[in-house]
This record gives C-alpha cells, sequence and structure tokens, in this order.
C-alpha cells in the first residue's frame, strides 16, 4: 500500500488568494462584507489589500478560512 500524502484538510495547497477570489466570485464584495463583518471587506475592498490584513491579523485570517470551509460543505462556491 502507498503511504499518499493526501490531507484531510480542506484548506490544504490553496493559497489565502485563491480563497477571497473564490469567495469573492460566489458571495461579491457587498455579500462577504455582510457575511464576514470584517471592514477589509466592506471599506474599499480589493483583493491586495484583503490579503495584506489578514496576513497581519489571524484572528481575522480564522474567520474568513473557517467561513470558507462552511462555503465548500455546503456547495455553494463556484
Amino acid at each position: 500500500m502507498e503511504a499518499g500524502n493526501t490531507s484531510k484538510d480542506p484548506l490544504h495547497g490553496i493559497t489565502l488568494e485563491k480563497i477571497i477570489t473564490q469567495l469573492v466570485d460566489t458571495y461579491g464584495w457587498d455579500e462577504l462584507g455582510y457575511q464576514i463583518r470584517i471592514n477589509c471587506f466592506i471599506s474599499n475592498p480589493s483583493i491586495q489589500s484583503s490579503l495584506k490584513f489578514l496576513r497581519k491579523t489571524p484572528w481575522a485570517r480564522t474567520k474568513v478560512e473557517e467561513f470558507y470551509k462552511n462555503t465548500l460543505r455546503e456547495g455553494k462556491l463556484k
């Protein structure tokens, strides 16, 4: 039997940029800001400003990652 490098973590191999891009494609900035109450999604949002903020702010990144995992489980991602 071959020991594969498969991970059960749904975030394994997915960049933060890809997560944000997929969430914005699925929900749009307005809905994303409503679902995840973080200023980088509400006030003048962009992928780059969101990445910068989320990389510096662990609690916010955790919120986004949890929301992404829930969205994956529900099969809502585009």
